[in-house]
């Protein structure tokens, strides 16, 4: 009884210092658990020293994240990250204490207004590449609630090309072992404009929250220019050097920012100086050009698998026009994330800081990608449509330097008309790209460059883009030309729109292009298309069909394109086809 009496007393004392079995923090309040900060719930202890690994424990076999990895990779305790555009911060927890918290129904303080949440997590179940997750529930600030899902792929079988960074070794109690592992950002959609008062987490322990927020709302901002990261190529080396990439805007504004992104990367990299200017001619500005700000500084160390974005910028972009965006790379860099089908000249310095300069006397280089930019935003305006695709929509077969790739065309079209808003357009377009495969495995120094599947980088070149209104997909005849049926395509096609819709965004999908005379393109393939095509139109899963294989297609021979639309390979169109594709576009639809 004595004993009895004392255990009593201790649960009482527990919970009157907010601490629940376990020392696992709670508060209670007339019945109900009162949302704590993260950080409070922390019940698990995920990073140890190398020089200390059985401090830590973080999957219950005693294996745990290498601290020492970690800083490695620029996530250092503390240190906030912006991963698909949400900003988290890493624990401030010391190696060896607790760092994070195993999903079990804790309610969690998080405050915001915005249009998704953001989780940093990573599963321990050992459920291979489907994850660990269930059903969690959102409390609003007007009293309503949702209920969302959550899943986190395992920290050691889950896919790399989804992850936000994979680390080369973690620990044991018997020393490191050389197996990434990885962590990963999933975000869920939130209603809009409804306000996150606090956020219930699932009840699956095997899923662990690192830290949580709310993705704020790109509203006030347009996306102008992107392209998607299609893997991460040997570069250079480069070191000492500046690069001066030439974009082309949709959409102008007065204010502008930049992303940059270290997509798919081991380490941090550096960009000490930044500016943007119009272009006049080659790598020449036509006044000097303006240096951009990182929260102020200068310049900024972007961790692996993370982003930066520029302070705002009071600088008028006009609409339809090329910009130089410039930076400089203080340090060596032998591998950078790249989009490598550019159809455009930029330009590389010899050493030295040559952000600020007009001239374009020491850009004696060339290059014809885009390494490290994401994207351009300009301020205002009605919001983004971006177009999700392959090397069709990358631009390939049409003229280098004169924006004649078929979104570019788009963007002029609604520029020059006044019955719907005049958006901006966003092309993620990556040649080679499949809807279902990696043909990138999203980890390591690239030797394809033709991205993670279309449905691996849905959440970071759609979900996270500015302002993003319509997503337009153009995808499946790479996966048809590399053995794939109908089904794997149109399965993958149907859980794109699915995933779009639940996020509020109107889903438009274009019929797949003819081929017939490209040396893979057999009837067999032929058939295929044509399986998918009659799916595409009469699915109804879609807002609405764009019909580009009618568009382009020979009316005699329905497999081929006809001769003044061929870019000249049967696959790509060429300029005139390209045009084709974006006048059929009924604007309404967008």
């Amino acid at each position: 009884m004595r004993r009895s009496v004392q255990g009593l007393v201790t649960a009482l004392v527990l919970c009157a210092a907010g601490l629940g079995p376990a020392g696992a923090a709670t508060a209670v309040h007339d019945g109900a658990a009162v949302p704590l900060p993260l950080e409070r719930l922390f019940d698990n202890r995920a990073v140890s020293d190398d020089a200390r690994p059985g401090e830590a424990d973080f999957d219950g076999s005693g294996a745990s994240l290498s601290a020492q990895a970690l800083a490695a990779a620029g996530w250092t305790p503390g240190r906030t990250l912006t991963v698909q555009g949400a900003r988290l911060t890493w624990p401030r927890s010391v190696p060896g204490t607790p760092d994070n918290v195993r999903a079990d129904g804790q309610q969690v303080a998080v405050h915001g207004l915005g249009d998704a949440l953001a989780f940093l997590v990573a599963g321990t179940a050992g459920t291979g590449t489907g994850g660990t997750g269930g059903t969690g529930t959102v409390v609003h600030t007007d009293g309503s609630r949702t209920v969302y899902r959550l899943t986190a792929p395992d920290w050691r079988t889950g896919p790399l090309a989804t992850k936000a960074v994979a680390l080369p070794r973690l620990n044991t109690p018997g020393g490191p072992v050389a197996a990434r592992a990885r962590l990963y950002v999933v975000t869920v959609p939130l209603p809009l404009g409804r306000e996150v008062a606090s956020v219930g987490l699932p009840r699956s322990p095997g899923l662990h929250v690192f830290a949580l927020s709310v993705r704020a709302s790109t509203s006030g901002w347009t996306g102008s220019w992107a392209r998607s990261t299609s893997g991460r190529p040997a570069v250079g080396p480069w070191t000492d050097r500046t690069l001066r990439l030439v974009v082309h805007t949709s959409a102008g504004g007065p204010r502008v920012r930049l992303r940059f992104a270290n997509t798919f990367a081991p380490a941090p990299v550096r960009i000490d100086a930044a500016t943007v200017a119009v272009r006049a001619r080659g790598a020449a500005a036509r006044r000097a050009p303006v240096p951009l700000a990182f929260g102020g500084a200068s310049g900024v160390e972007i961790p692996a698998g993370a982003e930066a974005v520029s302070d705002p910028l009071a600088l008028t972009v006009p609409a339809d026009t090329d910009l130089l965006v410039s930076f400089h790379l203080p340090g060596t860099v032998t591998a950078a994330p790249t989009h490598r089908l550019a159809v455009q000249r930029s330009y590389l310095s010899g050493a030295g800081d040559h952000t600020g300069e007009v001239s374009a006397a020491a850009f004696t280089g060339t290059l014809s990608s885009w390494p490290l930019l994401t994207g351009v935003d300009v301020g205002g305006g009605p919001g983004s449509v971006v177009a999700l695709g392959d090397s069709v929509t990358d631009g390939t077969g049409s003229t280098a330097g004169a924006n004649r790739r078929w979104p570019d065309v788009l963007a002029a079209r609604l520029l020059r008309q006044g019955d719907v808003p005049r958006y901006g357009v966003l092309n993620h377009g990556v040649s080679g790209n499949q809807v279902a495969t990696d043909r990138y495995p999203g980890d390591g120094v690239s030797t394809v460059q033709s991205g993670v599947s279309a449905l691996h980088r849905l959440d970071r070149d759609v979900f996270a883009q500015t302002s993003v209104r319509t997503v337009v997909v153009l995808e499946g005849v790479n996966d048809l030309l590399g053995g794939a049926g109908a089904p794997r395509v149109t399965d993958g096609l149907a859980e794109i729109a699915a995933r779009a819709r639940a996020r509020g965004l109107r889903v438009l999908v274009a019929t797949v292009l003819p081929c017939a005379g490209w040396r893979t393109c057999t009837a067999a393939v032929d058939t295929e298309r044509e399986r998918v095509n009659s799916w595409i139109r009469t699915a109804g899963v879609f807002d609405a069909v764009l019909d580009f294989d009618a568009a382009v297609r020979d009316p005699s021979r329905p497999s081929r394109m006809l001769p003044r639309y061929d870019g000249g390979d049967h696959l790509h169109p060429g300029d005139r086809g390209l045009a084709a594709l974006a006048e059929s576009v009924d604007l309404r639809l967008l």
